[in-house]
């Protein structure tokens, strides 16, 4: 197939970045030509700074060498500029300093014009040595002009000012910043945040001169002619200036789309406007990512939202049509001679919220939290900046963190290591430190990685580094170097908008709904309606569309055993040896003679190693062949104990009322009640219980994914405990007076974890993620829905059969028992 013609205009980071993510996409789908106004191949513009501080060179922050576009087939013209867009022709015309002009037709134009400094009408901005700051050739003329001169003003003090400021200043030069408002970087922080900001910069040698308005810059001779030498004040006051730099703002670069005829606003608001499949909103050929876009009324200036642009852009490119671009929510790091300073969201106050303060102006350390209806909206921090990624993506995620709100302002050590609350040690960590131990893999060997390929995602720094790729448990630890290492830059990806993996760019939730909406019943459909990647998908999304697919419609789905884990589909636990263990079942932990008689002969008759009770309160054989797992389960004639599966494990119990003097309730019976209930629930994940007799919690039921305790008026129950790696207390849900209650409040709370959970997750985590009041409110609080989910629950359950009886029928049940038959040579 003939392939169609894209051309990129502008070699940026935005753009650049699309084009990668439309490479894993559709690699063959087209002939890529780019055009960029710049000599260079794509650098991180991130770390400009750096480089005029002299701590990186050019080739040190190159993201995408000149071999890197070779080798991708991809055409690039550098030092042209795009100077006309005929959309009539569908071409574009771009001329070199040499007046040469090259013509280049596309089938689909992507604009990535990115911006350019804002340079207010100043009489003298026109003077030689009067910069902006926005790219390589900016610095390294600042970089010259510091080598000779020594009295430099910046004007403007956000965030890129003082990171010129401080550059400058490392050059030798003397600094002075100039900032019309009354404190620096208004925008992203608060008075006292900037006042404790202002007087540490202050202390190393930066000057400033707060509300002031810049009248004229002063014209002297230079070498070069005309070159400023001061910089007059409204006031009459003049200050000595060899070199100007003016951080003033950026504008959206739009001028070559507005002189196309493509919409670019009026007013307030200026921009190549874009709707959410970031397509330009005059001309469906032509989209655009990046500073120079205007989408919803909002453009960034940041790479996180910009990155962000570009993979849904690269999915719409491909024609896979599914991503949809609803806007970000921005985050600020900035790092100046040692000082961290942190900010996100909206902290101008108003109706409805209120602050968290910590504010040690002697211990150098500033916390601001702002909070609106129990969600974080918005966040200042000053000198200890550990927690910012952590309250950013608390605020991202919408978490009600009325719960943790008292530890709130001790970040996330303070709380312990669980889901969101893992802990913080990213910051005061050595590069020598391990964080990964699975691989490895230290804190500087990350560092050196996203600093030298330009990573800002978690999926990044885990394809070039291994680190967070194996069990998972230093992710939050991962996570909090990539944010300190980038700051604003760090594409923190919350946990609802995840994909499931490399082979689709839709998240678990995506998925599960449109399984629910268009009665999606087998893997192949759903592939196919979502527009999968990879035609067949891979081990990690096919479990989890399995699941979906059969939790979402029970008895209608297709279970697809070859989608299972191979445990499942075998219905015992693989061991390292290649053998397996066998659980059988015991109701509430609970056996008789004859059936412990069965287990000894079993295992005598096969010659089964090990023999040992499980700390679920069950016998667990282990060291079963695989040829013999058929007739040891015949010859147990008891069902499976589910062991091996994400579903209903055991429900522990102690001896309670029934025998024990301090027992409430009968906790044995209750157990096996439960037990029998949810024999065979597919679930998100594993789901251990427990019920204990009375509060001396004998049966550990606080660490459990449902606790039951008996109590004398009846029972408390409580969900979301984890006994595992990461021990986490369960949280109480209620306090129910009937066995019936027990039975259907945990029913509910199980059914709403199998509907809303994502595969993989945890209980823990799932309530982590959608806060305990919203699972109060659907369970606890509205009794219709409770009793809708509990007849969800039994339906899916019901006429389950046990697997292990079912290969140990008649023969007709031969092809069942095939898959663990030896084949002959």
């Amino acid at each position: 197939m003939k392939k169609q013609k894209l051309v990129l205009v502008g070699n940026g980071m935005a753009g650049v970045r699309t084009i990668e993510e439309l490479l894993k996409l559709a690699p063959d789908l087209y002939d890529v030509t780019v055009f960029g106004a710049e000599p260079h191949g794509n650098y991180n513009r991130i770390l400009l700074s750096p480089v005029l501080a002299g701590e990186m060179s050019l080739p040190e922050i190159m993201l995408n060498d000149l071999d890197w576009y070779r080798d991708n087939g991809i055409t690039l013209h550098a030092g042209r500029k795009v100077t006309k867009i005929d959309r009539v022709r569908r071409k574009v015309i771009a001329e070199a300093e040499d007046g040469s002009v090259i013509e280049a037709e596309y089938d689909r134009l992507l604009l990535a014009t990115g911006s350019v400094p804002f340079i207010p009408p100043i009489p003298g901005k026109e003077l030689s040595g009067v910069l902006g700051y926005r790219d390589i050739a900016d610095t390294e003329a600042m970089i010259a002009a510091a080598g000779r001169h020594k009295h430099a003003v910046v004007i403007g003090a956000g965030l890129l000012g003082l990171e010129a400021a401080n550059g400058l200043m490392l050059r030798g030069m003397d600094v002075t910043v100039v900032h019309l408002a009354d404190w620096i970087m208004e925008r992203q922080l608060d008075k006292a945040a900037a006042d404790m900001l202002q007087a540490s910069l202050e202390a190393r040698g930066m000057k400033f001169l707060l509300a002031r308005q810049t009248e004229a810059l002063v014209a002297g001779e230079g070498e070069e002619g005309a070159r400023v030498c001061a910089v007059r004040f409204k006031d009459g006051m003049q200050i000595p200036a060899d070199l100007v730099v003016v951080a003033a703002g950026i504008r959206p670069n739009y001028a070559l789309a507005e002189s196309a005829g493509i919409y670019c606003g009026s007013g307030r608001v200026r921009g190549i406007h874009v709707s959410d499949t970031l397509q330009t909103v005059t001309d469906p050929r032509i989209y655009a990512v990046g500073e120079c876009v205007a989408h919803r009324g909002t453009v960034y200036g940041l790479v996180a939202p910009l990155f962000e642009q570009g993979k849904v852009c690269a999915n719409h490119l491909a024609n896979f049509g599914i991503g949809r671009y609803q806007g970000s929510v921005t985050s600020t790091k900035l790092k100046v001679t040692g000082i961290d300073v942190f900010s996100a969201g909206d902290f101008s106050g108003g109706p409805d919220t209120e602050d968290i303060v910590l504010h040690d102006r002697q211990g150098g350390v500033y916390k601001r939290i702002v909070i609106k209806h129990n969600r974080i909206v918005g966040s200042v921090l000053y000198g200890d900046t550990a927690d910012g990624a952590w309250y950013f993506q608390l605020m991202k995620d919408q978490q009600d963190i009325h719960e943790i709100r008292d530890h709130l302002m001790f970040g996330q050590n303070h709380l312990g290591d669980a889901g969101h609350k893992g802990e913080n040690k990213a910051a005061a960590m050595p590069d020598t430190a391990e964080v990964c131990g699975c691989n490895g893999v230290c804190k500087g060997t990350i560092v050196k990685a996203i600093k030298e390929k330009g990573l800002f995602s978690l999926d990044e720094v885990k394809k070039h580094t291994k680190a967070a790729s194996s069990c998972g448990s230093c992710t939050g630890l991962v996570e909090q170097i990539l944010a300190s290492t980038v700051g604003g830059a760090y594409q923190a990806v919350s946990a609802h908008d995840k994909p499931v993996c490399a082979c689709t760019d839709l998240s678990h939730g995506d998925v599960r709904k449109a399984i629910r909406q268009h009665k999606l019943l087998t893997i192949p459909d759903a592939m196919a309606f979502m527009e999968w990647k990879t035609p067949n998908g891979c081990a990690t999304c096919r479990p989890a569309l399995n699941y979906y697919l059969i939790s979402t419609w029970p008895h209608e789905a297709q279970d697809d055993p070859q989608s299972r884990f191979i445990n499942e589909r075998s219905h015992a636990n693989i061991q390292k040896d290649g053998t397996y263990s066998v659980v059988p079942r015991m109701l509430g932990g609970i056996t008789t003679p004859d059936e412990l008689r069965r287990i000894a002969d079993v295992a005598d008759k096969y010659a089964i190693p090990t023999v040992k009770v499980t700390g679920g309160q069950r016998i667990d054989l282990l060291g079963v062949k695989r040829e013999d797992l058929p007739k040891v389960w015949k010859d147990l004639g008891m069902a499976s104990g589910h062991a091996y599966g994400k579903s209903i494990r055991t429900v522990k119990t102690c001896v309670g009322s029934e025998h024990c003097r301090f027992g409430t309730q009968r906790s044995m019976a209750m157990g096996v009640d439960l037990e029998k209930m949810l024999f065979g629930m597919w679930s998100p994940h594993k789901v251990k219980l427990a019920v204990s007799g009375c509060p001396r919690n004998c049966a550990e039921s606080g660490i459990k994914d449902v606790g039951v305790i008996g109590v004398d008026s009846g029972w408390e129950l409580y969900v979301a405990g984890n006994g595992g790696i990461k021990t986490e207390v369960a949280q109480f849900l209620c306090k129910v007076s009937t066995s019936e209650e027990v039975r259907e409040y945990s029913a509910a709370f199980l059914q709403l974890y199998r509907e809303e959970g994502f595969y993989l997750e945890r209980t823990v985590h799932y309530v982590h993620r959608v806060g305990l009041e919203h699972v109060k409110k659907r369970v606890v609080e509205d009794a219709e829905n409770r009793k809708a989910l509990y007849g969800r629950l039994l339906f899916a359950v019901q006429d389950y059969k046990d697997p292990w009886a079912e290969r140990c029928a008649d023969d007709a049940a031969a092809p069942l028992r095939r898959q663990f038959e030896t084949l002959e040579a």
